[in-house]
């Protein structure tokens, strides 16, 4: 894993859309086909990968023996916390013309405040008689702002900003009495007339590009850190563990979802379907049936990669006295007594093996008794498949900022360790 594909996967990869893409990309030029959903599958042991929208899975099957070894699988998520653009967007005020949003997931939303931002996502359009196309667009231009109300006109500011979703968050873009056309500008991007555009995935990004700071440089700063750094450690841990000789016969595996930040309940999520028919597909094109698929799951673990939180030097008493994170201290075991982690004893230990065996330190989080612990797609995806799972991250700050901020040498260590897990 190199810092700079980090960079332009970040950079390239504004919505989950195009993150799935990116992936896409770096698993063809190693060698990965992509199969359709809607077609049998080849029956050639080799890598594959699909994508339904912002979620990607890819496997390798080269060192299945039989059918029901089992999968060894990382599981990750493409989505992060934004501002989306409604379906009926356009409106003026004030000589201001303004795009309706919603607040998808849980952003800080005063870090969006009096950012620039871009826009991103995908359009559904007319292709012909009864044809829809779907294509993605990318604008990184500072085309929006959302602007804060100066303080000479709300003193209480200083007490902490209250925001109200529907009034206070509509990015400007434009001057003007009366509404823009948003679905004009859309189909201008994407080369077809405004009658064509039929829908669209709509999303806001910071238009700023990740960027290496500090001192020696040695954070990484950039907005969707969670959890696209997982996603590509993911990415780049398949593609190097499928060179190497594996330990055990089995079908090695990751699962990048959509649709985390909100609940993970959609076709593509890691609370649908999609993993388990993937994982009973591969069984059937190795020739074998539901006996196989069932045994197989019985001998597989998941490792489930969700970003971490480091601990903050102006808030450590946030944090866990016995359990202190350290930015490039290594990769992360998160752990909850009441399975918001679905980190067990046997899935820990497989973990730290894997980061031993890459060479690697491994630290272990556990939140303060007396606060909320959040989670992550590992309890579903253990709940699902009924196969051992351990949650896992990087250590980051200002998690669901517009803009965060990771270790650059973690990011090294995070690929070694998945790819041990996967070797």
């Amino acid at each position: 894993m190199s810092t700079q594909g980090l960079l332009d996967y970040l950079r390239d990869s504004p919505s989950p859309f195009h993150a799935a893409r990116s992936s896409a990309r770096l698993l063809e030029a190693a060698g990965f086909q992509e199969l359709m959903e809607i077609a049998p599958w080849e029956r050639e042991r080799g890598r594959y990968f699909i994508r339904r929208g912002g979620s990607l899975i890819a496997w390798s099957t080269e060192q299945a023996v039989m059918a029901s070894d089992g999968f060894l699988i990382v599981g990750a998520h493409t989505d992060s916390p934004n501002l989306r653009i409604k379906p009926r967007p356009d409106f003026s005020r004030a000589g201001h013309q303004l795009l309706g949003v919603e607040v998808y997931g849980g952003p800080i939303i005063n870090s969006w405040l009096d950012r620039d931002l871009g826009l991103s996502g995908r359009v559904v359009v007319n292709d012909g008689y009864l044809r829809r196309d779907e294509r993605l667009f990318q604008v990184d231009e500072p085309i929006m702002r959302v602007s804060r109300l100066a303080i000479h006109l709300d003193r209480s500011v200083k007490e902490g900003e209250q925001f109200n979703a529907q009034q206070h968050l509509a990015p400007h873009w434009g001057l003007g009495t009366t509404p823009g056309d948003f679905a004009a500008y859309l189909a201008s991007l994407v080369g077809v007339d405004p009658g064509d555009v039929l829908a669209w995935d709509a999303m806001t990004h910071d238009a700023q590009p990740p960027a290496l700071i500090g001192r020696d440089q040695e954070l990484l700063a950039s907005g969707r850190l969670d959890n696209l750094a997982t996603a590509y450690a993911a990415t780049e841990a398949l593609i190097a563990a499928v060179e190497q000789p594996m330990g055990h016969p089995g079908t090695r595996l990751i699962a990048l979802f959509d649709h985390e930040e909100i609940g993970s309940m959609s076709e593509r999520g890691a609370f649908s379907s999609l993993l388990m028919t993937v994982l009973e597909r591969i069984v059937l094109t190795l020739g074998g049936g539901r006996e196989d698929l069932h045994v197989a799951l019985a001998g597989s673990i998941v490792a489930s990669g969700d970003m971490a939180h480091a601990t903050h030097p102006n808030y450590a008493d946030r944090h866990e006295p016995q359990h202190q994170i350290a930015i490039d201290g290594g990769p992360v075991l998160k752990i909850n007594t009441n399975l918001r982690y679905a980190t067990d004893a046997v899935g820990a230990a497989a973990f730290k093996d894997a980061c031993a065996r890459a060479g690697v330190p491994c630290q272990e989080f556990v939140v303060r008794s007396d606060l909320p612990c959040g989670s992550t797609v590992g309890p579903m995806t253990a709940a699902l498949t009924g196969v051992t799972t351990v949650d896992f991250g990087a250590a980051m700050l200002s998690m669901h900022s517009v803009r965060e901020v990771t270790g650059v040498a973690d990011q090294e260590m995070y690929a070694a360790a998945l790819t041990a897990f996967l070797s």
